[in-house]
This record gives structure tokens, C-alpha cells and sequence, in this order.
């Protein structure tokens, strides 16, 4: 056991950091608004962008934990100074660097996903994820610091706000009945990560010297469209199942022009017009790690926001 020390408290830092004490890890925690300490989690208020206050706070660390989120229309402006932070205080903790990361490096995909598929991203935010990725690998190969990297797909389950999954967002439509309006192809085939299988890659990543080197994907469940996957919400809230329907391209355009997400939305269109899936078989091989069944994920994440809408 040792110190395990979490850049980020949003939903994936907060799960990483619960599942580690509940391992018997020693936990920190560390974000820019600070937070209260427990007995099981301290908590310190840190910018992620300082490398000296990251080091500091870092020191004597077997694991430094990427789980930062920045705004989703600033990762330009804001992924740099935080990446090149992340890499110096791992650096000099010899901490191993573990990064949260998703499928956006692969641009649009002529297939089924796997780590090895090509980082082909030609979209803004697919390049800034490839470009953390490449200095991180290459500090490693250089033998600077030592790293790994998860990567999943849209987040479900309990603890993701509506604005960090586009199925978690469907859930008022569920619970009172009305249409969902979802982005891109009602019925193409995606991949869903579960928070907490989430949390438990991170934290395998972060304590078994197989994972350094290379990135893993997150065990996710069989493929659901958005379609099939918001029918099995209301089926796990016990209610029939809403109309679906794709917002057209246009529109969303058209609302880009005044909201940065949706210009953000657009910019990725190939994750929601075609299939997007990927393979977390190497993840399951190497480690055991496999998801959670799916009707545990969607009961969950329906019994998680059961008050009314």
C-alpha cells in the first residue's frame, strides 16, 4: 500500500479516490477549490497547472492520477499547461503517471477501436489528447517518468452529471416521458463505460507494472444504441419506452453559433453518425477486469436520479 495522490475531484477523480481507500490506499486528492478532508481521503486545493505545487503535493507518491476535465470547449487552451504540469511533477516524484483518458485520438474510426488502432484525429480536440499522449510516451521511452492510460468511451452511471454523458442527459426525457433528442444517429451502435469500471481500470493501472507503457480501454458493455440503450433506461425505471429522435445536423450548427459546446458537438460528428465502438479485450486478458452486466449499469444509473423531474 502507499500514497495514491488524484488530480481532479469530478466524477472519475472521486470514484478513483473512493475505490483506492476502500483498498487501503493512502489518498489525496488535489483540485483547485479544495475540498474537506475524511479519514479516508484528504483533500488539498491545488492548481493543476502549477508543476511545483503538483510536485509538492505529489512527493513520495507511488501513483499521480490525470483526472482533470477541463472545459470542453477550452482543452486548447487549457490541456497544455496542465499536461506539461502533470509530466513535470511525475518526473520528479518518479510517481507513475496515469492518465484518464477517451477515444477522441482516434478521429473517425474505420472500425472496432483498440488501443493499437491509429491516432488519426484530425478534429482540434482529438489532436490535443494526441499530443498529451505522445509527450507522456515519449518521457516514458526516454526514461523520465513511467506512464499508462485508460481510455473510455461516453461515461454512464451514477455520479456523471448530464453534461459529462449524452445518455445520463436523456434521463429527465425517461422519467416524465416526453421525446429524446439525442445527437447523431439514433440507432448506430456505440460503446458505454460504466463510472465505477472506470475507476477500477484506473486504479489496476496505477498499482500493476504491466500497464506502464502503453494505454488500455475500459471494459465496456456489449454495443447499445442510443435508441436501445435510453428503451433499457426506461425499462429499469419501469416505465415504456420514449420516442427517439436525432437532433439534425443543421440545427445543432445553427445553435453553434451562439453555445461553444454545440460548435464543440459538431466539430466531432463522426462519433455519432456511424458506428463508434471499441475493444477492451487486451484490458480483460491482461488484468480480468470485465464490465459490469448491463442491466446492472442502467439499473444503477436510473436508481441513482429517481427523484422527480
Amino acid at each position: 500500500m502507499g500514497l495514491h495522490v488524484i488530480v481532479g475531484k469530478g466524477p472519475v477523480g472521486t470514484g478513483t479516490a473512493e475505490l483506492l481507500a476502500a483498498r487501503g490506499h493512502e489518498v489525496r486528492v488535489l483540485s483547485r477549490s479544495g475540498g474537506s478532508s475524511t479519514a479516508a481521503v484528504e483533500h488539498r486545493q491545488v492548481d493543476a497547472a502549477d508543476a511545483d505545487a503538483l510536485a509538492e503535493a505529489a512527493r513520495g507518491a507511488a501513483a499521480l492520477y490525470n483526472a482533470v476535465n477541463p472545459v470542453y470547449s477550452r482543452w486548447p487552451q487549457d490541456w497544455p499547461p496542465v499536461a506539461a504540469a502533470l509530466l513535470a511533477a511525475a518526473e520528479r516524484t518518479e510517481a507513475v503517471l496515469v492518465t484518464m483518458g477517451n477515444l477522441y485520438g482516434y478521429g473517425r474510426p474505420a472500425g472496432v477501436m483498440t488501443p493499437d488502432s491509429p491516432l488519426a484525429a484530425t478534429d482540434t480536440k482529438g489532436r490535443v489528447r494526441n499530443r498529451m499522449w505522445a509527450d507522456a510516451l515519449a518521457a516514458h521511452e526516454a526514461g523520465r517518468i513511467r506512464t499508462t492510460e485508460a481510455r473510455a468511451a461516453d461515461f454512464v452511471g451514477p455520479g456523471v452529471p448530464a453534461s459529462n454523458s449524452h445518455l445520463v442527459r436523456q434521463l429527465p426525457a425517461v422519467r416524465s416521458g416526453r421525446r429524446a433528442w439525442v445527437v447523431g444517429d439514433p440507432d448506430a451502435p456505440r460503446s458505454w463505460s460504466f463510472l465505477p469500471d472506470v475507476a477500477a481500470t484506473l486504479v489496476t493501472l496505477g498499482t500493476d507494472e504491466r500497464a506502464l507503457g502503453r494505454a488500455w480501454h475500459v471494459p465496456s458493455s456489449p454495443p447499445r444504441s442510443q435508441r436501445e440503450a435510453i428503451a433499457d433506461l426506461c425499462a429499469a425505471a419501469g416505465r415504456p419506452a420514449v420516442p427517439v429522435s436525432g437532433i439534425p445536423w443543421p440545427v445543432l450548427r445553427a445553435v453553434g453559433a451562439f453555445s461553444p459546446m454545440m460548435r464543440e458537438v459538431v466539430d466531432v460528428r463522426h462519433q455519432f453518425d456511424q458506428p463508434y465502438l471499441m475493444d477492451a479485450s487486451a484490458t480483460t486478458k491482461t488484468f480480468g477486469l470485465v464490465a459490469t452486466p448491463w442491466d446492472r449499469v442502467t439499473a444503477a444509473t436510473v436508481g441513482a436520479v429517481r427523484s422527480p423531474a
